[in-house]
Parts: C-alpha cells; sequence; structure tokens
C-alpha cells in the first residue's frame, strides 16, 4: 500500500508542478489554446497519442474486443497506429498546420466558417462538439473503479473528484502547454505500463508459447459468427466484419475529432511534424497494439469472470481480474498508466470544449467585445465547469448503474467524426467543396448516431459510426457538385498558404546545383 500511495503522491505532485510553472508563459489566448503555436515533435507527438488512447481503450476496449476477437484483436491497435497516427500526420499535419495559421484559426468551427464562409458553420460546429464532447469526458472515469477499488478499497467518487480536481489545477493555470509537458511525462508512464503488464501477464500464463495454445484451445461460443476451432488465435478471428468496422471508428475516426486535429494547429514547424510522426506512429504500436494484444488473452482468466444475470459478460472487469494477482509495484504502475491516459484525455477534451464555447460561441454573439485576457478568464472557468459536469455523470453512473452513458463514448466518437472528418479533409485538399456539403456531413453524421441511439438501425454505435465517417467522404463531393461553388478567388487566397516558396538547407533537399552536369 505504502509503494501505491508514494508512487500517486509523487505523480500528481509532478503534474500539478507543470501547470503552476507554465503559468506565468500564459499571455493571451494563442499561448493559453495553442501554446503559441510553438509546440515541438516530442510534446506533440505525445499529446496526440495520451488523447488519443484513454482509460477506456485500456479497460474497455480491450477488454472488450480482445474477449470477442481474441488475438485479431491486435488489429485494432496496428491500424490506429497506421491509420490513425501515421497517415493522420501525413495527410493531415502540414496542411492544417499551415491552412489554420493562414486563416487565423484556432479551433475547428473557426476552420469551417474561414474555409466555407457562413457564421452559422462556426456555432454549428460548436454546439455539435458542446454536445458530443461532454458524455465522451465523462466516460473517461470508466475502468477506473475496479482498479481502484482492487488496490486501494477506497469508494470511487474519491478518485473521480481526485482526478477532476488535478486536471483542471494543472489545466487551468498552465494551459495547451502545461498539458502537452504532461502528456509527455504520462505517455511515457503509459509506454513502461503497457510493456511491464504484457509481460507480467504473459509470464503468468507459463510464457507466450503455452498462452497461445491455451487460447487455441477455448471453444467460440454463441457470440462468434466463425465457429472453428482455434478461431481466438486466428488471422482475423471469429468476426472480421465486425473487426473492420472497429478498426475504422477507432483509427479513421480521430481525423475528424476536433481534440485531435488540434495538436497540428500548434505544433512548430516542418522537421516537428517530420519527427512527430514517427515518434506518434511508434507510440501508437507499442500502446494501442499492446492494449488490445493484452485484451486478446481475456478467455484464458473465464473462470474468474463473474457473468451478468442473462449471460452478458461484464467487459470492464477482464483487464482488471488479469491484473489483480501482480506484484504491488507493478500494480502501482498500472494505476498511473490508467490515470495518465484519463487525465490526458480529459484535459484535452476539456480543452477543446472549453476554447470551441469561448472562441465560437460565447464571443461575438452573447459578448460582442471581450479581450485577450477576458478570453481566458472564460476559457479557464469553462474548463472548471466542464470538469465539474463530468465528474457529475460520472459519479451518477457509478451510483445508479446507469450503463447507458458508458456507450455513449462510441456514440461521441462517431457523431464527431461522420460530421466532421468529411469537410475537414475536403478542406485542407479540395478547392470545389461547398458549404451545403459540410452541413449535410454535419446533419448526417449527427443525425445517424442520433437515431441509432433511439432507434437501433446497426448493431452498434461502432459499426454506425464507421457508416457515417465513410458516407461522408460520398456525401461531401457529391452535394458539391451540385450546389453552389464557393468563389474561386477566394478559395485560391486559402490555398495560397500552400503554394508558397520555402528554402530549405540541401540536406533537407537536393537542388539543381548539385545535379552534375558532366
Amino acid at each position: 500500500m505504502f509503494i501505491k500511495i508514494a508512487l500517486l503522491v509523487i505523480f500528481f505532485s509532478v503534474i500539478v508542478s507543470i501547470g503552476v510553472y507554465n503559468r506565468k508563459h500564459v499571455t493571451d489566448v494563442n499561448s493559453f489554446v495553442l501554446g503559441g503555436r510553438s509546440v515541438g515533435p516530442w510534446l506533440t507527438a505525445f499529446s496526440y497519442g495520451t488523447s488519443y488512447f484513454s482509460a477506456v481503450i485500456f479497460i474497455g476496449y480491450a477488454g472488450q474486443f480482445g474477449w470477442r476477437f481474441g488475438l485479431a484483436s491486435t488489429w485494432i491497435g496496428i491500424g490506429n497506429a497506421l491509420i490513425g497516427s501515421l497517415l493522420a500526420w501525413v495527410l493531415l499535419g502540414r496542411r492544417t498546420r499551415l491552412m489554420t495559421q493562414h486563416l487565423d484559426t484556432a479551433t475547428m468551427p473557426q476552420f469551417f466558417e474561414k474555409r466555407y464562409g457562413g457564421k452559422g458553420l462556426r456555432i454549428g460546429a460548436a454546439f455539435i462538439i458542446f454536445i458530443f464532447l461532454i458524455p465522451y469526458t465523462a466516460s473517461l472515469y470508466n475502468g477506473l473503479s475496479r482498479l481502484f477499488e482492487m488496490a486501494f478499497g477506497i469508494d470511487y467518487t474519491i478518485c473521480i473528484i481526485a482526478m477532476g480536481v488535478l486536471t483542471c489545477v494543472y489545466v487551468v493555470a498552465g494551459g495547451y502547454m502545461a498539458a502537452a509537458m504532461n502528456d509527455f511525462i504520462q505517455g511515457i508512464i503509459m509506454l513502461i505500463g503497457i510493456v511491464a503488464v504484457v509481460i507480467a501477464v504473459l509470464k503468468s500464463n507459463g510464457g507466450f508459447t503455452t498462452a497461445i495454445s491455451s487460447l487455441a484451445l477455448v471453444a467460440p461460443d454463441e457470440g462468434c459468427v466463425i465457429k472453428a476451432p482455434g478461431i481466438f488465435t486466428s488471422f482475423f478471428g471469429p468476426d472480421p466484419k465486425t473487426l473492420i468496422s472497429v478498426i475504422i471508428l477507432t483509427s479513421l475516426g480521430t481525423w475528424g475529432l476536433p481534440q485531435m486535429v488540434q495538436k497540428f494547429y500548434a505544433i512548430k514547424n516542418e522537421q516537428a511534424i517530420s519527427k512527430g510522426t514517427i515518434i506518434s506512429t511508434f507510440f501508437a504500436i507499442v500502446v494501442a497494439g499492446g492494449c488490445y494484444f493484452l485484451g486478446g488473452f481475456g478467455r484464458l482468466y473465464s473462470d474468474k469472470i463473474a457473468l451478468g444475470e442473462n449471460g452478458s459478460v461484464p467487459y470492464d472487469s477482464i483487464i482488471p481480474k488479469m491484473l489483480e494477482n501482480l506484484p504491488d509495484l507493478l500494480i502501482g504502475i498500472v494505476i498511473m498508466l490508467v490515470l495518465s491516459a484519463s487525465m490526458s484525455t480529459l484535459s484535452a477534451l476539456v480543452m477543446t470544449s472549453s476554447s470551441t464555447l469561448t472562441l465560437d460561441f460565447i464571443k461575438g454573439n452573447i459578448v460582442k467585445d471581450m479581450s485577450q485576457k477576458k478570453q481566458v478568464s472564460i476559457i479557464r472557468v469553462l474548463i472548471a465547469i466542464f470538469i465539474l459536469i463530468s465528474m457529475g455523470i460520472a459519479i451518477y453512473q457509478y451510483k445508479e448503474g446507469a450503463s447507458f452513458i458508458a456507450q455513449l463514448m462510441g456514440i461521441s466518437w462517431g457523431a464527431l467524426a461522420g460530421a466532421f472528418l468529411a469537410p475537414f479533409i475536403y478542406g485542407l485538399y479540395w478547392k470545389k467543396a461547398t458549404k451545403a456539403a459540410t452541413w449535410a456531413s454535419f446533419i448526417f453524421g449527427t443525425g445517424i448516431m442520433i437515431l441509432n441511439m433511439v432507434h437501433p438501425i446497426f448493431s452498434s454505435p461502432i459499426v454506425c459510426g464507421a457508416v457515417a465517417m465513410l458516407a461522408g467522404l460520398v456525401i461531401v463531393p457529391i452535394v458539391s457538385l451540385f450546389t453552389q461553388p464557393p468563389k474561386a478567388e477566394e478559395v485560391d487566397k486559402m490555398f495560397a498558404c500552400y503554394e508558397q516558396t520555402v528554402t530549405v538547407q540541401a540536406k533537407e533537399a537536393l537542388g539543381q546545383a548539385t545535379v552534375n552536369k558532366d
């Protein structure tokens, strides 16, 4: 117990100190929300990764999909690394940084307004972000309850309050830069933690080969589409179609999430983007790949997992059961791992929600004249309010057993990515994308997710979210071809930022002077 408490005290002391240290560097909205657009590759890459992989992934998704797909769930982590990280940085990183600075935008709603024209788009996007990020924020506390009960035997409510208050302190004090620096530390904890846990769990099951052999003997159940022997160690698992849907939602979805895309707004320069791409991809392979690989062995612990009254599997209990017999030091590291994953994502979400509500809704609509200092003050107040709301929802869920709240993460992710992904990508690459097409994507993405929640059309919010994102990529170009195009001269000015001549050293690019003319 002393070891676990000591690790937590050190962890909390460091993150609060970083928040206080960065307070003096916050002078305006740009420095508070974007870190002055001067954040280096390591901080940006780790901030991207830690915002991507929350405790919901480690406890909920790894347990659920590891149970359903076996070792094939590792493909989800690989997809997260290659599509959600590598391709996202390659295709979005440079263009997002250039275009958002050229348009002088600090949030995704501001980008939609200036790229497509029309204040309504900014307000509509801000409204969607506010509505769907709050339940996502509340879901971050899920999974912590079982770990803290296992490790400390204390009331989960205390854990919620401690996590929320400490996150609030360092984000309110130091803004984006404090969050990014803490994300770096928390990311290192996540890397060390997941590697240590995977090794420990495999060792407790007789090693890698023995664990694989034991998992191959597990018989498929009614939930498996394919019921072949050894299905949980097969290449694509017992339900390949659903597996693909999960990969699409959890990988491609990051391209349209405002809290993820905003990381590219703040990155320092070209060199930082190149390095950040490699760092972020490596981080995702280790953390996401490790989480889902670990979850793939969940069925080896089926004798320790109590099924529900109707035979339902309590997915959130699978990973904690796999960890409960580990040494105290490793349990302490796991607790810091889960706290790091939760607090880093929580800080990204409340920063996005509060800055969006302030800059895109309150400013210019409710309060006409707002100084830089006043904007920062309102953002800080809203951060505290959003964290209090998320704490209240999480405590209510814990006390009342409202399981539907936990399911809202999938709905939130699907709605946000379904609405924003297509118009954002086309806005960076295609001059002919229109305002009407953007509205069509907003309405379809959020509408189909809400409809599926009220009257299920698809088997799960995950499948629905994947459909919403892919449909948006078709809807935007089709609607754009049949609606009023944007003014060519205005769009040309926006895209002019990509055509600027930049001089670099020869080691960065080969010039004509280096050509052998003999």
